[in-house]
């Protein structure tokens, strides 16, 4: 059998989660290549299962990239999945399903009420590793944000700042298959006031974390919901469900993310393995 773990040409080398994986299908006598998501030269009919990873690139090239997903057999998580997760609007579906998420606005304009909170967080709904994201205390900030990111022809989210991830972080929930493999801790990266900034990367801290049984019911709510909006009835591949702690101390989602999510391999004993174990179980 052979897989390919579809990266970037930027990510390829920096992904730490790929090594652990190729290594983890030699372990079992199969074979993964790391691939460039965007190659011509790929033949990606040649592989039994083509997972996608680390293509970090596809936020400014949507369209191209789901294009890509299409065309490509075989695919993990496939190209409906992709196509419904790198649009935080699913987020609304969820809610509506009754999984607890952070309140949301959608395009907030000048003047808009955005409710009575210290501070707030607004990005587009298109963007990972928090690209064109920031922390703002007052409201006019707020509402200028959404609006350049409105007039550019995108969706802004606003949403009130999670005090508790100053402190806590973020829990990030990672599923394979529908089971619960690991969970780890995510530090803050988002400093108060400080505008847009497209350089975080380089403040993410990140240490393994023993998640509470309400964690993993909302974690699999989330991933269950998602499911039902897709029309699916098998869970993907993987999954990553982010989670912050509210005021009454329950967990609220973040986001749940489905298409290039980074795994934290390196962080759990055996989390390669049990990736691994889960394509292989798709055929």
């Amino acid at each position: 059998m052979t897989i390919a773990l579809a990266t970037s040409s930027t990510a390829r080398d920096v992904d730490a989660d790929l090594p652990l994986v190729v290594e983890a299908a030699a372990a079992r006598g199969t074979t993964a290549e790391i691939v460039v998501w965007d190659d011509p030269a790929v033949d990606w009919s040649a592989y039994d299962t083509v997972v996608v990873r680390s293509c970090w690139d596809y936020t400014t090239r949507r369209d191209e990239f789901l294009a890509w997903a299409r065309s490509v057999p075989t695919l993990q998580n496939d190209a409906a999945v992709l196509a419904w997760n790198t649009d935080k609007t699913y987020l609304r579906q969820l809610e509506s399903a009754g999984v607890p998420i952070i309140e949301t606005q959608w395009d907030v304009a000048p003047g808009d009420d955005i409710g009575e909170h210290d501070e707030w967080v607004v990005k587009p709904t298109i963007s990972a590793g928090s690209k064109d994201t920031a922390r703002w205390g007052t409201r006019d900030e707020v509402w200028a944000h959404s609006a350049e990111l409105v007039a550019a022809g995108r969706t802004s989210m606003t949403q009130p700042y999670i005090s508790s991830v100053d402190d806590e972080g973020e829990t990030a929930m990672l599923l394979f298959a529908g089971t619960f493999s690991h969970a780890i801790r995510k530090g803050p990266l988002l400093e108060r006031g400080e505008g847009v900034r497209q350089d975080r990367d380089s403040r993410e801290s990140i240490t393994p974390r023993t998640p509470s049984d309400a964690q993993r019911e909302v974690a699999e709510r989330a991933v269950a919901a998602a499911c039902e909006a897709m029309g699916v009835d098998r869970a993907p591949l993987y999954a990553r469900v982010d989670l912050v702690t509210a005021a009454d101390g329950s967990p609220l989602v973040i986001e749940l993310e489905l298409t290039e999510p980074s795994l934290f391999l390196p962080h759990a004993d055996g989390a390669a393995d049990r990736l691994v174990d889960a394509v292989l179980a798709l055929h």
